[in-house]
């Protein structure tokens, strides 16, 4: 059998107009192991989010073209689950509950320590990809980890433990493209008869058509496997 290809880590995304400032914040995160993209207009930002799909968010709230937190309310108005770290210049007690407020995890004001802020950075990552995460949110989707249910709008989908185990798997990924292979180990143990590569397109087929042909939420890449689409 071919070695399975590990999945790549999802990047976090570093917002800032300061060049100085992306250069440390991605020097510090690159050097705690993580992948660092970069944005220095909110606009930009936007894109990346969309593109890159980053498994986490280190924003500046005073941003040209697009500025910080109308890109962070955009994004939880569209229900996307990227968490948001905000690193500003602005950090009075009224600009930390405003930020809170409109949806970011958590708020660090500048000047920073650089040290702090992956160690926020961490927890963030630990609370959101880590067991306690028991509530999914992807588009218009929210799975219930606990009571194996998935609602559209609020409306219940009736998802066979299977198609529920790859939606899982994929929303979890956060945009990274996972192999058959890996959505093979996600399927055993369910107490399936065969699992084979097509039973994972068979799947992926009824789940497509269980969440409706009017909106894309996983997407095929081909000769490699499948993505979530946020």
């Amino acid at each position: 059998m071919m070695a399975r290809m590990a999945a790549r880590e999802a990047p976090v995304l570093v917002v800032d107009d300061d060049p100085k400032v992306v250069a440390l914040v991605g020097a510090y995160l690159e050097r705690a192991g993580f992948e660092v993209i970069t944005a220095t207009d909110g606009e930009s930002a936007e894109r990346l989010v969309r593109e890159a799909e980053p498994r986490l968010v280190v924003l500046d709230v005073m941003l040209p073209r697009l500025d910080g937190l109308s890109l962070m309310r955009s994004l939880r108005d569209r229900h996307h689950p990227v968490p948001v770290l905000i690193l500003s210049a602005l950090g009075t007690l009224d600009d930390r509950l405003r930020g809170l407020a409109d949806g970011a995890d958590d708020y660090l004001p500048k000047p920073f320590s650089p040290a702090e802020l992956v160690q926020r950075a961490s927890a963030i990552l630990r609370r959101a990809e880590g067991p306690s995460s028991r509530v999914l949110l992807h588009q218009d989707l929210t799975i219930d980890l606990d009571r194996h249910t998935v609602e559209r709008n609020g409306e219940p989908l009736r998802l066979s433990p299977a198609e529920l185990q790859i939606l899982v798997a994929l929303v979890r990924a956060r945009g990274r493209v996972l192999t058959r292979d890996q959505l093979l180990d996600e399927l055993h143990g369910l107490g399936e008869l065969e699992v084979t590569p097509r039973s994972v397109d068979v799947h992926l087929s009824r789940l497509r058509s269980r969440l409706g042909r009017d909106r894309e939420y996983l997407e095929t890449i081909r000769g490699v496997g499948y993505k979530s689409i946020a």
